[in-house]
């Protein structure tokens, strides 16, 4: 494997190929679209697969794994397709000055050939790094200064399913997209990696809004899974008690900062306990967010 490439870059220091954009405007020309297309297919991809798996599980006896009574309405899934199609409207345009950077030498370059073990370890820390910039960026969106302008929109969802994955105002989205720069300023990461990340993120992100628990019986008390968030861990967030459980990959942030909710390992064994034969009732209203009992 090659040494990376671990310079900062200055204007000029690094000329783009004379075939490549030079400038933002040809850049955001020659990407725009294709990125567009590539986001919201990745997003349309990620919450048809979560939301058909849930379909098909609801049609079985894991139909009493649903967590909340309360059922999603139809403007709901209208509202959260709409917002997640402007939320890729957001990281394509702020795309544009990204690619730019990357082209001009403003940001880290991975260069050479990339083994298994190496491509395992960028992966995990890219994780890791998101998983800490997710918690800590969510926290402050919950403070007084940022909710409203940040953040109230995503709570729009009382009840989510894996439509509501990018269902972010125009700031939140901003933020969310943040990490990707700040994380290329940083480490140099083979293409291959950041690729097998935006699809880790995708899905796991439409799972945590499945509204529909997919992980085994005794995942939330295990010594070692119960690290990592189950469905049941965000959906209390939005539909029980949203100054608890902003975590996104793990559970350990919530846990060392004390905001995991106390009543989390109870709902998840409710959720999965297999003597729950009755699904849970259906509700067309916006009754006031619960958990099953």
């Amino acid at each position: 494997m090659k040494p990376l490439r671990h310079q900062w870059a200055v204007p000029n220091r690094k000329a783009p190929p004379m075939d490549k954009p030079t400038t933002l405007l040809q850049t955001a020309q020659n990407m725009m679209v294709g990125s567009f297309l590539f986001d919201m297919a990745r997003y349309l991809i990620a919450a048809s697969l979560i939301a058909g798996i849930v379909w098909l599980l609801r049609q079985t006896r894991w139909a009493s794994r649903k967590i909340q009574r309360r059922e999603a309405s139809r403007a709901d899934f209208i509202r959260e397709v709409l917002a997640a199609a402007r939320t890729v409207a957001v990281y394509t345009v702020l795309a544009v000055p990204t690619v730019w950077a990357f082209r001009h030498g403003y940001f880290l370059e991975y260069r050479g050939a990339v083994t298994p073990l190496a491509f395992c370890g960028y992966l995990a820390a890219m994780v890791l790094a998101h998983d800490t910039w997710f918690y800590w960026s969510h926290r402050a969106m919950h403070t007084r200064p940022l909710y409203r302008s940040f953040h109230r929109f995503h709570h729009l969802t009382i009840t989510p399913t894996a439509w509501t994955a990018y269902s972010f105002a125009i700031p939140e989205a901003a933020m969310m997209y943040l990490f990707m720069p700040v994380w290329f300023s940083l480490v140099a990461t083979p293409f291959a990696v950041v690729f097998a990340f935006l699809a880790v993120m995708i899905v796991r992100n439409a799972m945590g809004h499945a509204g529909l628990e997919l992980h085994p019986r005794g995942w939330a008390s295990h010594p070692l899974l119960g690290w990592i968030t189950t469905t049941t861990h965000h959906d209390m967030h939005h539909g029980t008690s949203f100054n608890h459980n902003y975590g996104f990959y793990f559970t350990w942030w919530d846990k060392l900062m004390g905001t995991e909710h106390p009543d989390y390992v109870q709902t998840f064994d409710r959720v999965t306990d297999p003597s729950r034969a009755v699904p849970a009732q259906r509700l067309t209203t916006s009754a006031s967010p619960q958990t099953t009992a």
